[in-house]
């Protein structure tokens, strides 16, 4: 681990960034070039006091989880990210097995919506980052751990995960969770993550094993959908998708058209948050839709 260099690149990359680059208001009376160590913190999901040690080259050695949280708040791309690894005494991420990085592109757009559900997603339907209003219709994501952190694990496994779909619709998602599932198996190989979740769900639900051998192909996300929320119920909502070159990873933004129902409920969303997850959130989640 090269202290000095850690210490260095991390504040040089937070001197280069804005607030409104991350999605945060400038606010009066900013005297630090850039962004401050607490909000880089806060970004990261780490103490203020862990990360002024790593600027002062008095930290212990990050993990890699760490690394990686701090990769996302400072919006490296994927070099800077790998420099970063290897200087924190690491070995860099592969890129083709691991696309928890979030690119740093749909970031950027995720970080200027604020009023509608937006969410990014990697091939293999993991929740990698979620704004405030997609936690409040979906509930928070960061929560799952092993492989109930893939949808479409929890989809074939656990039946709570279908209740934020109406029932005539909940067959056309799981062909679609399958046939995205088909491509990313294409690209990563068998024994990837995607090979894993495979052999996992062919063991464990007859209906993905079915599907499965139909061989069908394709990254699937209706234009138009409704989804079922527990107080506001039926929303019908237009969902747009955005894809990184590669197509490992997905943005989804879910809008309505003004002064429809859909528009209104998305409004009372936005007051009622998260407080319906309040005791709820530790036994049970509300499904990711798509």
């Amino acid at each position: 681990m090269d202290r000095a260099a850690l210490a260095d690149f991390l504040r040089r990359r937070r001197e280069d960034l804005r607030p409104e680059d991350v999605g945060l208001p400038e606010g009066a009376r900013r005297r630090a070039t850039g962004l401050r160590r607490e909000e880089v913190a806060a970004l990261a999901v780490m103490s203020t006091d862990y990360y002024t040690r790593l600027e002062q080259q008095r930290g212990p050695q990050p993990s890699v989880q760490m690394l990686a949280s701090l990769a996302r708040a400072l919006r490296l791309t994927s070099g800077e990210r790998d420099y970063l690894f290897q200087i924190a005494g690491h070995n860099a991420p592969a890129s083709v097995t691991d696309a928890t990085h979030v690119a740093p592109a749909l970031l950027r757009v995720l970080d200027r919506l604020e009023d509608t559900p937006a969410l990014i997603l990697s091939d293999l339907s993991e929740t990698l980052v979620q704004n405030r209003m997609a936690q409040a219709l979906f509930g928070d994501r960061s929560g799952y751990t092993g492989l109930d952190r893939f949808e479409i694990y929890r989809w074939f496994t656990d039946p709570a995960e279908r209740l934020h779909y109406p029932e005539d619709d909940r067959d056309r998602q799981s062909r679609a969770l399958v046939a995205n599932m088909r491509a990313a198996y294409g690209t990563r190989g068998p024994q990837s993550r995607a090979g894993e979740l495979v052999r996992a769900l062919r063991k464990e639900s007859a209906e993905f094993a079915e599907l499965w051998d139909r061989h069908e192909v394709a990254k699937r996300f209706e234009d138009h959908k409704i989804l079922v929320h527990p107080e506001l119920g039926d929303i019908e909502l237009d969902c747009q998708v955005l894809f990184t070159e590669d197509q490992s990873q997905a943005l989804l933004v879910l809008t309505a058209p003004p002064r429809t129902e859909g528009y209104e409920k998305l409004r009372l969303l936005a007051v009622l948050g998260q407080q319906r997850f309040t005791g709820r959130q530790d036994s049970a989640s509300e499904p990711l839709g798509r």
